[in-house]
């Protein structure tokens, strides 16, 4: 049996083609077009929630778009399934990869390089009834920061590195999918989710023998901006699990509001994932008797 979101594939293939060539306030056209009066934007601070097509344009994509010139969608995955958290009721259509263009002019602050420049990404889309009734966008501003040679943080404990695509790149998936391996691949991800949910400061499991419960020994994690990617789960554990888990206490799971799969590929995001309190050193982040908010976006490919 095979998957079928080729109609709401089609509306967000359709919606990027069209956003990425209109220029000014015909982006706001465009957006007006294509989303839903009911609508809900989340995303990366410092623009969080954004709660119409007209706030978005103006907010984000118009001030983006003066600032990276001749701006190229450059996807790495794309894919669409039916939502775990809502009971497989509503199709969210997701996609990653870069936006890159011509720095040419300031962005946040950030000074322009006159150079190509990667803006990381990755965007769930909920579609409903021929519109797009919720987005998010999250995306790595960091990163843009370091390669303009700005860099907010201390020595990342893993590589700065501008993501390639999966090593199968058969992540671009505008044709249906076996259902069958779409449900291997989110049952991996359950797995995983759940196994993480366990974990306690005085487990005596290695985290590595953990790990090795859901990855493979040859897997790779890509990171943002601050912490950088990893290969392989020894690794893995080294310069990022570890770490992590040194650095937080108090760890609260918020839960997901979207979860899907198709294919070998799959995701999710919360709104935010986590609720932690920073016990010292993660990032060279200060202890605090303050609790902290993580937003997380993740994408995955299984392999077996």
């Amino acid at each position: 049996m095979m998957s079928n979101y080729q109609k709401e594939k089609k509306l967000i293939l359709d919606y990027y083609k069209t956003l990425d060539m209109a220029q000014g306030d015909d982006i706001s056209k465009v957006l007006e077009s294509y989303i839903a009066n009911d609508y809900i934007w989340r995303g990366y601070h410092p623009f969080n929630e954004l709660s119409n097509a007209k706030e978005v344009s103006e907010t984000f994509w118009q001030p983006f778009r003066n600032s990276f010139k001749n701006m190229q969608r450059r996807m790495d995955i794309f894919m669409a399934g039916k939502n775990e958290i809502d009971g497989f009721k509503s199709v969210w259509v997701v996609s990653m990869g870069h936006l890159m263009g011509l720095f040419d002019n300031e962005w946040l602050g950030i000074n322009p390089s006159r150079k190509m420049a990667f803006l990381r990404y990755c965007e769930f889309n909920k579609v409903e009834n021929g519109k797009i009734t919720e987005t998010a966008m999250f995306f790595d501003i960091p990163h843009v920061m370091i390669q303009v040679g700005l860099n907010p943080f201390p020595p990342q404990t893993a590589a700065h590195l501008v993501q390639p695509g999966p090593m199968t790149h058969e992540g671009l998936m505008f044709e249906e999918q076996e259902s069958a391996e779409g449900e291997k691949t989110l049952a991996a991800i359950d797995f995983m989710v759940n196994d993480i949910r366990t974990w306690t400061e005085h487990q005596e499991l290695p985290l590595v023998d953990e790990l090795r419960r859901s990855w493979n020994e040859d897997m790779i994690w890509w990171g943002p901006a601050g912490i950088g990617a990893t290969y392989t789960i020894e690794r893995y554990a080294e310069q990022h699990s570890g770490p992590f888990r040194a650095g937080f206490k108090d760890r609260i799971f918020n839960g997901h509001l979207c979860r899907i799969a198709e294919g070998n590929f799959g995701g999710f995001f919360g709104w935010p994932n986590l609720t932690l309190t920073p016990s010292g050193g993660f990032m060279g982040l200060p202890a605090s008797s303050k609790s902290g908010d993580m937003r997380v976006i993740d994408m995955y490919r299984r392999d077996g």
